[in-house]
């Protein structure tokens, strides 16, 4: 189900950079939590299995039934929404996983989201959306009026935000020492620039709901493009600094907005 996957030149400086110690493999299914099982199956291609649980109170009752079983005791990798190539730290050393959807994924667009992943699992953040809000995710859920799927992916889109503030600056240093994943990246964003231009018009439309248009605007962060509000406002050091206690701050003041709107 796994097999080691060869990194190009530029990819292999990145992983010697960030993370020299990952393993990045393919696997020969698509998924969007790794079954428990599955996951085990690591332990023939790594030293040791270290499986994470989180407290039951961090997620609501009627929260997605993946999110209730990613916080239980089962091993389990990945979450809904995670994409193409996702990491854990679950394992000694860590991986990258690249899903099988990943052959259907432009090369030099792929090569940028391995880069990426390997530049987050060297980064001191947390696997995931739900330990980067720990205690707060029920705040965010009682801030979002919205459906627990929606609350979700607000969260998950909050999560990919706030990492992409902290590494836009690797991104934008690679023009130099590593110019074909530079490209990838730019190019990347290029392609989201007019979506999130319009976004405000879309959501007035009905065109984009408002889950989907922070998903897009969060994950055009990472590539510098201008947000509109209430967006904009996640555009900072202080997202950084505060992070989940921010993250929920924003939403409810935004949501308080529109319902006033």
């Amino acid at each position: 189900m796994f097999e080691r996957r060869s990194l190009s030149g530029e990819l292999a400086a990145v992983r010697a950079d960030h993370a020299p110690d990952v393993i990045v493999l393919d696997v020969d299914s698509d998924f969007e939590t790794l079954p428990p099982a599955a996951a085990e199956d690591l332990g023939l291609l790594v030293d040791a299995l270290d499986p994470v649980t989180h407290p039951a109170a961090w997620v609501p009752d009627d929260a997605p039934r993946p999110l209730h079983r990613y916080a239980g005791s089962d091993f389990t990798i990945g979450l809904p929404g995670d994409g193409t190539v996702t990491w854990t730290r679950q394992t000694d050393p860590h991986i990258v996983l690249c899903k099988a959807r990943a052959a259907g994924t432009p090369d030099a667009f792929l090569d940028f989201l391995i880069a990426e992943a390997l530049v987050q699992v060297g980064l001191d953040v947390p696997e995931s959306f739900l330990p980067f809000f720990g205690d707060r995710y029920p705040d965010l859920d009682a801030a979002v009026p919205l459906d627990s799927a929606s609350v979700y992916q607000i969260g998950a889109a909050l999560y990919d935000g706030w990492l992409g503030l902290q590494t836009r600056p690797v991104f934008r240093s690679w023009a130099d020492d590593h110019p074909g994943l530079h490209d990838a990246w730019v190019d990347a964003g290029d392609r989201l620039r007019d979506r999130v231009a319009d976004l405000p018009g879309a959501v007035a439309r009905g065109e984009t709901e408002f889950p989907d248009a922070t998903e897009l605007a969060c994950a055009a962060i990472k590539h510098g493009l201008d947000l509109p509000a209430p967006f904009a406002a996640l555009d900072t050091t202080a997202y950084v600094d505060y992070g989940a206690d921010y993250a929920v701050r924003w939403a409810s003041k935004t949501f308080e907005t529109l319902g006033d709107e």
